[in-house]
């Protein structure tokens, strides 16, 4: 593990930012942008905590900001098609204030010949750094602020685990934990192992200090975060593993929730399974991504078990945690999946009764195996197995939460609602979210809701 020093540049850069305001009583000010998953949102959360050092001040309005980072999803397509066509969209602000650094990182420039295509694309963009290097943005602002000159360095190789990192959390009772890097799967579909490197796991004593930390400071509720969760500490050669880790953290006062995200069904085993039912802490929610339910399918995805194995995990869950929530990712239109692949796929839908799924229309990821697949699966035909199985799902988690209606659940209670602001929001121990009328000082308590209606992807009620 290794600590990256940045004591000199963040002094330097936050009395520049100083001496800014004193000559003009202004204060620097930056916005953020995140896209794509919780790995993102979490490095969002080190950026900010580094330009915090810096002295800098968060805003909501892109025209006030003096630095805007952009930290990039490359999923999908049409998370880099956002990206670029925020890039444009930025550049008015640019030619205005030419002063202001735009940057652009993470996993999106992380890809071959994207760096390029950014480059000529977006010329007003000076700054450009992918996944491996995010511990060393105090140095590219210094070299900026000292040259003048643009800073783009994106490393092809992963430089192992930073500690010490800042970070500024969005919510002072739940927080966002590392426990692993990067991805040893190689899903012909998928272009994380490319962008983020191979699996580098922390520490187990790193993450409890951590954690002991957070809780120290008011968090009640943490997330586990890794591409694969369930490889956690394999890579250490030590004995460590994801369950032991559950354990110990289990043992520490304070904390209320644990979660995780995300989980590779290949990994899922007996021992696990057995630790997350006789935890006091660890939600009760299982996300096992199954992407198709064809047994054929998931051979041409790599994806290491079958529609059997699958089922046979499912139901190790329910045996040993009967009021597990269940959810998953489903892909819809993988190169050569036929009308028999996609009714396997709603067979396992069926079968396993999934509280709630993420849907996609399979995305092609130049870069990985699966972009040079033939393909005879029309876009019309896709769109058409995704309302279908939408549909499936939709009836299925009406019915499984028509079942919760009149019952008491208890919830961490996390906002207003986005919907109704009047109503505050929050989750259950299985990732249910629950709408009910309560006051805002409930927020980051855990509390006891009565459920008195059932929607499909909500609950509603009343606190007790």
């Amino acid at each position: 593990m290794q600590e990256y020093n940045n004591d000199y540049y963040l002094a330097q850069i936050l009395q520049q930012n100083m001496r800014y305001t004193e000559e003009t009583g202004k204060t620097k000010k930056c916005l953020t942008h995140t896209f794509g998953c919780q790995m993102n949102e979490r490095d969002s959360e080190i950026l900010f905590g580094f330009l915090t050092q810096m002295g800098y001040e968060r805003t909501d309005r892109e025209e006030e900001a003096d630095l805007i980072l952009l930290n990039t999803c490359c999923i999908r397509e049409k998370a880099e098609s956002k990206v670029l066509s925020e890039l444009g969209e930025l550049r008015r602000y640019k030619q205005k204030n030419p002063d202001m650094i735009i940057g652009v990182c993470g996993c999106m420039v992380q890809q071959e010949g994207m760096v390029n295509t950014i480059r000529s694309s977006a010329p007003h963009v000076n700054l450009i750094f992918g996944t491996h290097n995010l511990h060393e943005l105090p140095r590219f602002i210094y070299e900026i602020y000292t040259t003048g000159e643009k800073q783009i360095e994106v490393l092809e190789k992963e430089t192992g685990v930073h500690e010490g990192l800042p970070r500024h959390r969005e919510y002072p009772f739940k927080a966002l934990v590392n426990i692993i890097y990067g991805c040893n799967n190689f899903c012909t579909y998928c272009i994380v192992p490319y962008v983020r490197g191979r699996e580098r796991s922390r520490k187990m004593e790193d993450i409890l200090q951590e954690v002991r930390g957070l809780v120290a400071d008011g968090v009640v509720e943490i997330t586990l975060l890794g591409q694969n969760v369930n490889s956690y500490g394999l890579d250490l050669k030590d004995g460590t593993n994801f369950a032991g880790l559950l354990q110990e953290l289990d043992k520490i006062e304070g904390l209320r929730r644990i979660r995780y995200m995300t989980s590779h069904p290949k990994d899922v085993n007996e021992e696990l399974v057995k630790v997350i039912a006789a935890s006091q802490k660890v939600c009760h929610h299982f996300h096992l991504p199954i992407q198709s339910g064809s047994t054929a399918i998931l051979k041409q995805m790599n994806r290491k078990y079958s529609k059997e194995d699958y089922l046979a995990m499912v139901e190790l869950i329910r045996r040993y945690v009967p009021d597990a929530t269940i959810t998953t990712d489903i892909i819809v239109g993988f190169p050569g999946e036929t009308e028999e692949d996609f009714q396997e796929t709603l067979d396992v839908v069926r079968t396993v009764k999934f509280d709630n799924a993420f849907s996609f229309i399979y995305s092609k990821r130049t870069g990985t195996p699966a972009a040079k697949f033939a393909d005879a699966v029309t876009l019309e035909e896709k769109k058409e197995r995704l309302q279908r199985l939408n549909d499936t799902l939709a009836e299925i988690s009406k019915g499984i939460n028509d079942h919760l209606q009149d019952t008491d659940m208890e919830v961490l209670v996390e906002g207003p609602s986005k919907n109704n602001p009047e109503m505050l929001c929050g989750r259950t121990d299985g990732n249910k979210t629950v709408i009910f009328l309560g006051s805002p000082d409930l927020i980051g308590q855990i509390v006891k809701v009565h459920i008195t209606e059932a929607q499909t992807w909500i609950l509603k009620g009343t606190l007790l």
